[in-house]
Formats: structure tokens, C-alpha cells, sequence
């Protein structure tokens, strides 16, 4: 479903994806995983749009859009969540949501969102400001699948929520990928990573260094974890 070639990113002189390969197959979930700034969060605005790349392919669903405005990309059927929610405090729960709907969602209505997202239907008519931060981050998910999205982009869902609502954003995803959203997921949560990823993939210092389902990444975690993701 999304195919990234080679990928390279630069911000002015500091180039930051370096030859990023990466496949993301229909209706799987892959988690990107690394330090902090070694560019994950770039790879998912380079994917938006957001950020133009400087070389390289990204290849969704047959149709290179890479260097596309951010508003095709959506068109074309990505979604992105960014890190930090951004939702918009002073909307209410629904008004939110129908800011990123486009045309009538076929997959995704705002009825289904609310299905799926109970407490956002006991708050619907509340403004976003007033929801705690595992509400806002439901809000930021439902507002991404408003548009039918083919791929959703999650960057950091998990930061800074309690491990209750952690395990809710975790059937969440679940939910999402049974019904066949693909999901290229950003974490450093890893136990949230290993336990919704069909594959997980480490970056370092703007290269995909390792690859690995969730299995082999357990029975190699304590080297990897060594390796690559303690500072």
C-alpha cells in the first residue's frame, strides 16, 4: 500500500533521511522505532507533504506522491496524526471532526466514530480544550478517519497518556488495522509497538538500520534495545 525508496529529507543544510527504505503492506501495521531526532517524525511529514523531499520515491497504493501538496496527499487517501494532537481547543468534540470531513464519510462516519470512541460521545458537545489528553488524542484519531483514509500516519499517539489509555489506543489500532486501515506507526513506547505491529522497523541517524516481526524483535530485544534505543 505505501513503498518509500530511497528517501532523502533535508532541513536547509542538515540532511536528515538519508536513503530511507521502508514497506508498509495493505491492511498491515508497521512501528517505526529510535531515538529521539533521528527523523521519524520527518518520514511521516515527508510522507504528508509537510516537509518536501529532497530525492526519492514514495510510492501509495501505485502512484509516486512524492513532493505532493499536503492537501492531494489527503485527497489520495493519507491521514496524519501529528505528535501533540493539535486539535482545535475552542471546536467543539464534533466540530473537530467535521473540519477534516471533505464529503460524506462512507467508512468512517461520525456515527462510527462515536461508536468507536465512547468517550467522545459523552463529550461530544464539549470544546477540545476541555477533554483530558487521552480524549484529545481519540479526537485527533477520529478527525484523521473521517476522511476514509487508506494509510494513517500515528506520530507518537502514546506520549504522555496513562497506561489505561494506553491500552485503549491500543485496541484502537487493532480495531482500525481489522478493518483495513494501514498504519505506519511512530512509538517509542515499545510495548505499546510490539504488541499492535505486524513488523518493526529502528531508525538511526536518518537510515532504517533493522527490520523484524514482532517475535524475532523479542528474542532479540535486550541486544537491539542496546544497540539502537538506549541514549
Amino acid at each position: 500500500m505505501l513503498t518509500i525508496e530511497g528517501l532523502n529529507t533535508h532541513y536547509g543544510a542538515s540532511h536528515v533521511l538519508q536513503g530511507v527504505d521502508l514497506v508498509v503492506p495493505p491492511g498491515r501495521i508497521c512501528a517505526l522505532l529510535g531515538r529521539n531526532g533521528v527523523g521519524k517524525s520527518t518520514t511521516l511529514r515527508s510522507v504528508m507533504g509537510l516537509v518536501r523531499p529532497t530525492a526519492g520515491r514514495i510510492v501509495l497504493d501505485g502512484t509516486d506522491i512524492a513532493g505532493w501538496q499536503p492537501h492531494l496527499i489527503a485527497r489520495a487517501g493519507v491521514a496524519y496524526v501529528p505528535e501533540g494532537r493539535l486539535i482545535f481547543p475552542d471546536l467543539t468534540v464534533i466540530e473537530n471532526i467535521q473540519v477534516a470531513q471533505r464529503t460524506p464519510a462512507q467508512a468512517w462516519p461520525i456515527p462510527r466514530l462515536l461508536e468507536l470512541f465512547p468517550s467522545l460521545r459523552e463529550r461530544s458537545r464539549n470544546k477540545g480544550a476541555h477533554l483530558s489528553g487521552g480524549e484529545q488524542q481519540m479526537l485527533a484519531i477520529a478527525r484523521a478517519l473521517v476522511s476514509d483514509p487508506k494509510v494513517l500516519l500515528l506520530d507518537e499517539p502514546s506520549q504522555g497518556l496513562a497506561p489505561l489509555v494506553v491500552r485503549e489506543l491500543a485496541r484502537v489500532i487493532q480495531i482500525l488495522c481489522d478493518s483495513g486501515v494501514t498504519i505506519l506507526l511512530v512509538e517509542q513506547n515499545m510495548k505499546l509497538a510490539e504488541a499492535v505491529a505486524h513488523e518493526l522497523h529502528i531508525m538511526v541517524k536518518g537510515r532504517m538500520v533493522y527490520g523484524a516481526s514482532p517475535e524475532k524483535f523479542r528474542a532479540e530485544e535486550a541486544e537491539i534495545r542496546s544497540r539502537y534505543l538506549t541514549v
